[in-house]
């Protein structure tokens, strides 16, 4: 007699259940490489020797940079100070950090609130801040 959605005649056939594949483990991120990064690319920043730019950790949180671009020698943004704020999310390096432009900037990809607004860091719920 043929087995038909569990069922052979009138009485109920026992088959195994469906496999399931265990689903895969979420990305976690290890808070310690992720501390160990972040203080590596600060180090790096701060030894570049480019007088330009600087950055260091807003009080003790490391997830809180101040940093400074200074304008470009011979360029009307000579001797031009811009002060920016970055701000790394905790699943950090795989979502990048929000950068914003604390001193006014006429920029076309910078908005009147020191938000940079590019396309290619658009995602499909908000905008991404570099």
């Amino acid at each position: 007699m043929a087995t038909v959605n569990g069922y052979q005649g009138n009485a109920q056939v026992a088959t195994p259940a469906a496999s399931k594949q265990p689903a895969p483990p979420s990305k976690t991120v290890d808070t310690q490489s992720m501390l160990k990064r972040l203080q590596s690319e600060l180090m790096a920043l701060m030894m570049g020797g480019d007088s330009g730019i600087s950055t260091f950790p807003e009080e003790d949180n490391i997830f809180c940079w101040k940093g400074t671009i200074t304008g470009s020698k011979d360029t009307i943004f000579e001797g031009t100070e811009y002060r920016l704020s970055l701000s790394f999310p905790t699943d950090y390096p795989f979502k990048s950090p929000k950068v914003k432009f604390e001193t006014g900037c006429f920029h076309p990809n910078v908005d009147v609130y020191g938000n940079i607004c590019l396309d290619i860091l658009q995602t499909s719920d908000h905008l991404l801040m570099m």
